[in-house]
């Protein structure tokens, strides 16, 4: 059980601690009193390096949209290894992969490879700054894009912050250190509300060079911004000639052709990662050509972007990444969203069903469990309070003494190696939680 100070994961804690701050670099896997070290995945489960066996449904935070190790991702990479692992030329693969991505999708005329998700939006608002030749970018309150000074603001930001119909959002950043120049050059914007938003966004636009938006934040509660929203921002930077960038690093794990042909608003510049990599480090930014233009080296002088990486459209990650994708059929991306529909609605149920309020949120293979029933509509409805907090740390806590991993904000992202039974799994332990917490009356306060 999670938390035994006698286990192999305490002690390698302990011997971490020794080297790195807080015993880690990756702060998404810091947990209390000490990390849980993974020995080996396989499928949809995970073992810890004390043995205990989970389903894991966190998945890496989306990116194993396969499991862990599937056999064919493992021959994919196998081969390539035998190759070479990384070339200073360019490679076929990385042709294969680009195909692959841009045929299905209208606004992907043009891709660019980097290596993570972080790395996909620098690029992008270089891209926009170089294009428009503006300095402000703007984003939405509540978003996560990334560990990049300028969409590192207002991520959760408190109430007194918020917007108020007629003012702006408060400008809060994530990190100490930020510079008063960034936050200068930052617009917050509200999600979901389009007369603020373009209100606000009006105030700036000589100089906004994007605006940045995630169609399902993950962090605003995993909800989809709304048809008219997202109408709202592209009248706005097509009026402007401002750059609208979409965030689909998750969401363009509901189908071949991301969040933005099913909300049927299209963008200029959309960056992706996670899952397409196959369980690789990846990132791309994908877009109109008259942007990504900005990159073209063909010209008579220098690009007005000189983008370089030494490991971009690696070979190993692009072998992974081609086999990941081919395998996600129609059909395989029909069967995701309707497990995914399945966990949401029986989530739903079972607060029901226990008199606790609690619901599911989400779309196709993604689900982030609350403990509240209100409806969300943007960064402010979705805020939980203190009591909500502390019950989701409670359940994260006992999906991990029982055999269930999920995300430290109760995100779980379904995999093509998972059934109905992983899903009945869930949801007994679900239901078991909350008839625990009713008998103990936990965390009432």
């Amino acid at each position: 059980m999670f938390a035994d100070p006698s286990s192999r994961s305490a002690q390698l804690y302990e011997r971490a601690c020794k080297v790195m701050v807080s015993g880690n670099t990756r702060a998404t896997v810091f947990s209390s009193p000490y990390q849980i070290y993974a020995a080996s995945a396989l499928g949809c489960r995970i073992y810890d390096i004390d043995g205990v066996e989970r389903i894991d449904f966190q998945n890496n935070y989306s990116v194993l949209i396969h499991g862990h190790a599937h056999p064919a991702i493992v021959e994919s990479v196998e081969e390539q290894l035998g190759k070479g692992f990384c070339y200073g030329l360019a490679s076929e693969s990385e042709i294969s992969l680009a195909e692959l991505l841009c045929s299905p999708v209208p606004s992907f005329e043009c891709i660019r490879f980097v290596n993570s998700g972080t790395e996909a939006v620098i690029t992008a608002i270089r891209a926009a700054r170089a294009y428009t030749g503006r300095p402000k970018i703007a984003k939405i309150e509540g978003g996560y894009n990334g560990a990049y000074d300028f969409v590192d603001i207002s991520i959760r930001s408190a109430p007194h912050d918020w917007s108020d119909g007629s003012n702006a959002p408060t400008g809060v950043p994530e990190s100490r250190g930020i510079p008063d120049c960034v936050l200068s050059n930052v617009v917050v914007i509200p999600f979901n509300d389009p007369v603020t938003a373009v209100r606000i966004l009006e105030q700036h636009k000589e100089e906004l060079a994007a605006v940045v938006v995630d169609p399902l934040p993950p962090r605003v509660g995993l909800i989809p911004a709304t048809r008219e929203f997202l109408e709202a921002l592209r009248d706005f930077t097509q009026s402007s000639g401002s750059v609208l960038i979409y965030d689909e690093i998750v969401s363009f794990r509901l189908g071949y052709q991301g969040a933005q042909v099913e909300l049927g608003v299209e963008p200029d510049l959309t960056t992706i990662g996670k899952f397409v990599g196959g369980g690789f480090p990846f990132g791309a930014v994908a877009g109109k050509k008259e942007v990504m233009a900005v990159f073209d080296l063909r010209g008579a002088g220098a690009p007005l972007i000189w983008h370089g990486g030494t490991f971009n459209a690696n070979p190993i990650t692009m072998s992974a990444g081609l086999t990941t994708m081919q395998m996600l059929t129609p059909e395989a991306f029909m069967r995701l969203a309707s497990l995914g529909q399945q966990a949401r609605e029986r989530i739903t149920e079972e607060f029901r069903a226990a008199g606790i309020p609690g619901q599911a949120t989400g779309l196709g293979s993604l689900f982030r469990i609350h403990f509240t029933d209100r409806r969300f509509t943007n960064y402010g409805d979705f805020y939980p309070l203190p009591v909500e907090k502390k019950r989701m740390e409670w359940l994260v806590r006992y999906f991990l003494n029982h055999g269930i991993l999920v995300s430290n904000i109760a995100l779980g992202a379904i995999s093509t190696v998972m059934g109905e039974a992983e899903i009945q799994q869930l949801v007994d332990t679900l239901s078991a939680a909350l008839q625990e917490m009713k008998r103990e009356h936990t965390m009432e306060t």
